[in-house]
Formats: C-alpha cells, structure tokens, sequence
C-alpha cells in the first residue's frame, strides 16, 4: 500500500478489501450449500450398438417369423420373452437373444435338426420390441421394453413413476441418439400430468429419458 496515504485512507481501503473477501466467501459458501444435477452416466448403461438391420441382434421384445420350408405344419410366429427364449411348437424352447436371425437359423437345425426331415429354417424379424432406458429420479430405472409405441410420461411410469421426494419433473431430459447426431430435448411433464399440454412426445428406439433431480438446500 502506497505509504503517502492518509491513515483514513488507510483503513478504507482496507474495509474495502475485507468486505471483498467476505463476498467471496459467502459465494463459497452458497454454492456449497446446494445440490447440483448429476447428468446420468451413459457410459454404464446397456445400449444396443448402432448396427445395420442385416446383422440385428434379436432381443426381448422381437417378433420372429420362423418358417421351415420342408415342413410347413411348423411355421410359427413368436415375440422373444422376457427370459430371451421362444417356443417352436413341436419342436421344444430355444434361446434366441444376444444373438442374430442369421445365427438363430443355425441353431435352431443344430438342436432340431434330427427332428428335421430337411434341414432348412429361415428366420425373420416382423417387428422389433420398443426399448427405452429411464434414469434418474425414478422408482425404478432402467430399461423398458414395449411391443407398442410410448411417450415420454408412459415411459416414466413404466418405470415405476416419479420418485415424487427428489424429481424435477419440470425439466425432463430425452437423449436420442441419430446415426450421424445426438438430439437433446427438455419436456416439462408437470404441465403434462396438471393437463395443461398433452402428452405427445413420441418416444424413438433406445431413447435416454432422464429425470432430474430438484435442487436442494441444506
């Protein structure tokens, strides 16, 4: 400090810089105060890989056409259960997720292929089952399979529904992932279930919805 300033000088100018620190420390203090939104962690979740539609990998929720062309009687349409198996009426239970319909053919004569006067089986995938993941301030969050179209609220309720203690359900998140882009939207759901805007966001395949946590102060 320059020494050629009066001693009232002195002292203001020093008020001045603890009053300055004081601030900075109340700001410290405030932000330290509040809880802050966590993003979800995309990178643990169980995302199918973009793959092209020739080398899909069959999972829960698909509907399969399995024809036998040497024996007709046996031509079946299944949906993949929830225990990744279908039923081949006559034949028995096989396995069919984690896997392609390419691959699931060749499965199917390795196991039934003895019950089989021709050993030829085509398999091909009539309608693939919705699959969203639902995270955040929800009661149950994960992955959701659907055999029909959802929102973003039916969603959520498939998931158990709001965790009503912590949801901000004014500024839901939806991830959505393009082949070439990622789509980010915001959705105020609480409009939506006070009946102020309907619930008209479509969900696409492998959807991120996200719920926030509120702010909380301590």
């Amino acid at each position: 400090m320059n020494s050629n300033l009066s001693p009232r000088a002195k002292t203001d100018g020093l008020g001045r810089l603890a009053a300055a620190a004081a601030m900075a420390l109340g700001l410290i203090v405030f932000g330290a105060g509040c809880e802050t939104t966590k993003s979800p962690d995309f990178a643990k979740l169980d995302l199918p890989k973009p793959v092209g539609s020739d080398v899909q990998t069959l999972q829960e929720g698909d509907t399969l056409k399995v024809s036998f062309p040497g024996a007709p009687s046996l031509n079946t349409t299944q949906v993949i259960r929830r225990d990744g198996r279908i039923t081949l009426p006559g034949l028995g239970e096989i396995k069919a997720t984690g896997i392609t319909a390419h691959d699931l053919e060749k499965e199917i004569i390795r196991q039934f292929g003895a019950e089989l006067q021709t050993k030829e089986v085509t398999v091909e995938v009539i309608s693939s089952g919705l699959r969203i993941y639902v995270v955040g301030a929800v009661l149950h969050p994960g992955k959701i399979v659907s055999e029909r179209p959802l929102t973003a609220l039916e969603a959520i309720m498939e998931a158990g529904g709001f965790d009503l203690a912590k949801a901000n359900m004014k500024a839901v998140r939806i991830t959505r992932r393009e082949s070439d882009r990622t789509e980010h939207f915001k959705l105020n759901l609480k409009q939506v279930l006070s009946g102020d805007h309907p619930d008209s966001f479509q969900l696409k395949q492998s959807d991120i919805v996200y719920v926030p946590e509120r702010f909380q102060w301590f």
